[in-house]
């Protein structure tokens, strides 16, 4: 495995060995998890200054899937719109490094056209290897914070709390 250091260049996020999803809570404490399978993102690192490193990445928001073809439809209707906002985007603004192969990055997250400021996004490199890198990370959004609801009920059951995790896996100069 690479050092940080050694990973200077511009990266591809690799749609086939990332996945980028996310987990919410519904009344009665049941978990629904769900991906995007559609998205494109591009990495910029620096490892002599991570500072400067960068990450960027759209989603098609109508690929959400969770498994449940009717509750998919809602969530691309009441909950994401997906017909007037189709992409979900993120920017980095700032990454700092933790420590080792630790990094907090934060962004600008914007669903539903609201553009909101994301911190504390803890993110591990996980592996390099031949011009490749990948990294895991996580972090937890509250969902009303971009209007991402559909109505008085549903803000009730499920909880605004929304996990965002990804596993992502970029190859170099592609």
């Amino acid at each position: 495995m690479s050092t940080f250091t050694e990973l200077t260049g511009d990266y591809q996020l690799d749609n086939a060995r990332t996945t980028l999803g996310f987990i919410a809570r519904h009344t009665m404490s049941s978990r629904v998890t769900g991906h995007f399978d559609e998205f494109e993102g591009r990495v910029h690192l620096d490892g002599a200054e991570p500072s400067k490193s960068s990450v960027r990445f759209t989603v098609r928001a109508a690929s959400i899937d969770t498994g449940n073809l009717r509750r998919d439809e809602q969530l691309r209707g009441a909950f994401l719109d997906v017909e007037s906002h189709p992409a979900i985007t993120f920017a980095s603004t700032g990454i700092r490094q933790l420590g080792g192969t630790r990094f907090e990055v934060a962004g600008d997250l914007t669903i539903r056209g609201v553009t909101n400021a994301v911190r504390g996004i803890v993110v591990e490199l996980v592996d390099t290897a031949a011009s490749r890198v990948a990294f895991a990370g996580s972090v937890t959004i509250d969902r009303h914070q971009w209007g991402v609801n559909q109505n008085f009920a549903t803000r009730l059951m499920v909880s605004s709390k929304v996990i965002l995790r990804f596993a992502v896996e970029a190859a170099a100069g592609r």
